[in-house]
């Protein structure tokens, strides 16, 4: 069934555990993280620094864990030319506190496109598009201007002024969520309209690969 936007809160990660050494990361369908004694739980939302570039920064859900390992739900190893074994170590924190995005507006998302490199050999007279990866995601909204002092304007600002690594969470009204790996900028000069709300503007760039679940 399809599924509407209206209703979908955000929410910023605002307070991180601190980072655990990662020893190892398996080669899997879903991947086995080895972190000693790293206190995690079922259900728990931690973000990886991996030597795998394509894990780097992703955003996993704990979906079991021992004293010492943890299951990084839906995260697929298994292709050992893109996670070559052995190295995908580094480390793993996990997100303390989402605060809320609260009167939010106008959100768009851009990037995320395949790039293409075109080619046309000398002996060919027919061009040929090569797959070279993808854009990066960028995306914006505005929040009530009111909101200023609140939790969530504070956190973004803060956020804003160090340009630390973050996550952006969606949560759908099915209680599904995207996690998106990110830094934040936070406009704090007022937009003025006429006939319409003072609002700030707050863009949200990308800087790895999103992960999307489903209820739990």
């Amino acid at each position: 069934m399809a599924t509407l936007p209206s209703g979908t809160l955000l929410s910023i990660a605002s307070a991180f555990a601190a980072a655990k050494v990662v020893s190892s990361i398996s080669n899997a369908a879903e991947a086995v993280v080895s972190c000693t004694a790293h206190g995690y739980a079922v259900g728990d939302i931690v973000q990886l620094y991996s030597g795998w570039g394509r894990l780097n920064r992703r955003v996993v859900r704990v979906k079991s864990a021992t004293t010492d390992a943890f299951v990084a739900e839906n995260i697929d190893t298994t292709n050992q030319e893109f996670f070559p074994a052995g190295s995908g170590g580094g480390s793993v924190r996990k997100v303390n506190t989402f605060t809320q995005i609260s009167k939010y507006l106008n959100p768009t998302q851009s990037g995320g496109d395949p790039k293409n490199v075109t080619v046309r050999f000398m002996d060919e007279d027919t061009e040929t598009n090569l797959n070279d990866g993808f854009t990066a995601v960028a995306e914006s909204f505005e929040v009530d201007a009111d909101q200023f002092g609140s939790g969530a304007y504070n956190a973004l600002r803060a956020l804003t002024d160090v340009q630390s690594d973050t996550v952006l969470k969606k949560t759908l009204k099915s209680g599904a969520t995207i996690y998106t790996p990110c830094t934040v900028a936070l406009n704090e000069n007022v937009r003025l309209a006429d006939g319409s709300i003072m609002t700030n503007v707050v863009a949200i760039n990308g800087n790895g690969r999103i992960t999307r679940y489903a209820a739990a």
